[in-house]
Parts: structure tokens; sequence; C-alpha cells
């Protein structure tokens, strides 16, 4: 078994905090992450006029694809087009299972 040296450690997690740190002030600045916008909550409660439980219950229920950077809760550009497309396109006649 491997032992683990606490100063290492410590300073490995620093390292680690810091750069996740990094990334999220970056992502905050430009809203791009991997070359793709992103939205966060507010974006979409405005854009598609949902509240943000609404945001909630249709990520539990896996309709809407999130990613969390720390406490931030951020969509892919391209997986809120494929969540409109999906499930709330007026051209969708079938009533969804995940709206009761």
């Amino acid at each position: 078994m491997m032992e683990v040296n606490e100063e290492k450690f410590d300073t490995t997690m620093c390292s680690v905090l810091g750069r996740l740190d990094e990334i999220l002030s970056c992502v905050k600045a430009r809203n791009i992450l991997n070359g793709e916008r992103l939205y966060d909550n507010q974006d979409l409660c405005l854009m598609l006029k949902l509240s943000k439980r609404s945001l909630q219950r249709y990520r539990s229920l896996g309709a809407l694809k999130y990613i969390q950077i720390g406490q931030k809760t951020l969509y892919y550009e391209s997986d809120v087009k494929t969540f409109i497309k999906e499930h709330l396109s007026k051209d969708n006649t079938g009533r969804d299972d995940f709206m009761g």
C-alpha cells in the first residue's frame, strides 16, 4: 500500500482547486467551454421562460443535460437545442411523459 504524504497531498489539492478556479473564471468571462457556448440557469430561465424549479425538474428527470463546475450549473448550447427540439418545440405533438 502506498503511503500518502500529507504535505504533498495538500499541495496537489491546492493546485487542482486553483486550476478549477481558473477554468470557472474563463467560463464566466466568455461563456465558452470546449469551443461551445454555455448558458447558466438565469440564461435558460429567461430564454425558455421557465422557473429555476422547472429547470431542476428537467435536469432530475434527465431531459436536460448539464455540467457542474464548482457550485455553478451550466448547459452546452447543443444540449439546450436538443432539449428544445425534443421537449418544448411547437411541433412536438405528443405529450411528454415527464410532465405528468
